[in-house]
Order: C-alpha cells, then structure tokens, then sequence
C-alpha cells in the first residue's frame, strides 16, 4: 500500500513539473529591459503591410532601430507576419490600438472580448515582445476616445478590461505603453486618465516641435513632472518629430539632449510626410541632409539594447 502510494505520488509529482515546463515555456513573461536613453523607434508610412521604409531610414542615419511601430485600426488583427520581420531585424513592434469606431464604454462591457481574445492569442502564439498602447492621446480632443468625448472613468475602466482580458489569454509579451499627448492648451488632466500601476509597464508621452522657440522643455517638462507625480514607471517619447520651420537640425539634438537629462527611455521619431498646415508637416529626416546628420549623431548617443 505504501508503496503504491510512493508510484503514486512521483507519478503526480512528474505531472506538475511537466505541466509547469510547458507553462514555462509557453507563457514565460519576456518582459523589455527599462534602461535609459536604450530604445529608439520610428513610424513609417507603409508599414505593417511593408518593412522597406524602416530599411531606407535605418541606412540614412546608420543605426538599426529597435522598436518599428504600426497603428493598428480596431477589429484589425495582430499583424504577425510584420511583427516577424521586426523581430528578424533585431527589433520590436510597437503598436497603438485605437478603438477608430468603437466606443470605450462598449469595450470596457465586454462587447468586443472576442476580437480582444483572438488578437491576445496571436500575440501570445508570436511569443516575441510586443509594445502594445491603447487609445493614444486620449487626453487630447481630438479622437473620438479622447477628451471631451469619453469619459476620463470609461477609458480606464476599458484599458483595464483590455489588460486583464489579455492576462486571462496568458499573454506575458506585452509591455503595456499609457500613452499621453504633451499637456497643453485644450488638453485634459492626464491623472484622470490614469489606470493604475498594476495595469501599465510604460508611460508613453507624446509631443512634436512646431516652432522655433520650442524646446524639450516647453513641450514636455511639465507633462513628466505630472507622470512622475502618479507614478515611478519608465517614461517613453513615445511619438515625436520636429517640424523643418522649427529648425530642424538644432532641435532633433535638443530631443536627443532632452532624453538624457530626464532620464527617458528613448524615442519613436515619426518619420512621415505631411502637409495640412502647422501640425501636419514633413516629418522626414530624408528630405534634410542636415537633419540626417543631426540625427545620426543624436542617435549615436544612444546605447541600443537587443531585446
């Protein structure tokens, strides 16, 4: 009989330990180092359907970026095969997933937990970290989750079902970027917005240079004495870019300054034309020999880590 029990009990020992391997294995948290002036990201046009941008930016300021990021459209799937090409580059995809047409309130109840559920599936079958933000610059009024739209409460109660509803698919890929716009005029408070510790990794700031008289500064000093009143977490400059008017060479070495002085964990330079007035103008180091140098020595300032 006591034998019995002894087989008995290996026997059950052997199974706990190989379904705790396969859990290892399958669900090891593969969480992103939070160094320092260690992450420099770009957004293209063209990506996630083409990496080609990433490769032409990449050659004109001779460094491999280490995150490459999407906006990702609600009910879009996760782009895997993208995500795969980022990876084999020594990089990680960043993405934004914005509820383009679906209210928060709607996904915070639960009503669109079975596209959550498979896209959080495909991002744990990738296995590979994945930054993931949701409803970018809500603080801001311009996206229909954002400010004056939504309720501050409905948004977090959506982040937080997001967040949740992932764990409870076994991701542990996710690096989960708060993403604010800088505060200023016509802004909301961003505290309002805040979710919890427990339900971020990262804090991702928005901001751009407009102006001549823009710096570091001006246009994100306050906001990350603001993050740093809520919360202890890593602070990503999460979208930026500066304006040719605005003097572009003198400025992208500000930005670079500013990232080491605040002890940010690096940038996503926004890398994409446009041309509708002040806010919307040509992004792209490309078309500036002089910022392609600008940048090229900023970027030198910054010990990449491999993810």
């Amino acid at each position: 009989m006591r034998a019995r029990l002894v087989i008995l009990l290996v026997a059950l020992a052997a199974v706990v330990v190989a379904v705790a391997i396969t859990r290892l294995v399958a669900g090891a948290p593969t969480s992103l180092p939070s160094v320092s002036a260690s992450y420099l990201g770009v957004y293209e046009k063209g990506p996630p359907a083409t990496y080609q941008p990433v490769t032409t930016f990449m050659g004109k300021i001779a460094k491999q970026p280490n995150l490459v990021g999407y906006y990702s459209g609600w009910g879009e799937p996760f782009k895997t095969s993208f995500a795969e090409t980022v990876h084999q580059h020594g990089a990680v995809t960043i993405l934004q997933m914005d509820p383009s047409w679906a209210s928060v309130s709607s996904i915070a109840a639960g009503k669109y937990d079975p596209y959550l559920r498979s896209f959080a599936r495909s991002v744990r079958t990738f296995g590979q970290p994945v930054v993931i933000g949701f409803g970018h610059e809500m603080n801001g009024y311009w996206y229909s989750w954002g400010y004056g739209h939504a309720a501050p409460s409905e948004f977090v109660a959506a982040w937080r079902h997001i967040v949740t509803l992932f764990q409870h698919q076994g991701v542990t890929n996710v690096t989960w970027l708060w993403t604010l716009q800088t505060d200023e005029a016509g802004t909301g408070p961003i505290a309002s917005w805040w979710p919890g510790a427990q339900y971020v990794t990262w804090v991702g700031i928005d901001g751009y240079y407009y102006r001549p008289s823009d710096t570091f500064f001006s246009i994100f000093g306050k906001t990350i004495a603001q993050v740093r009143m809520l919360t202890t977490k890593p602070v990503l400059v999460s979208e930026t870019a500066v304006e040719p008017e605005a003097g572009q060479a003198a400025k992208i070495a500000n930005l670079f300054a500013g990232i080491r002085q605040y002890d940010l964990l690096g940038l996503v330079w926004f890398d994409i034309a446009q041309h509708n007035g002040l806010y919307h103008q040509n992004w792209r180091i490309e078309d500036s020999p002089a910022a392609q140098t600008a940048f090229k020595r900023g970027a030198s300032t910054l010990t990449l880590g491999s993810p």
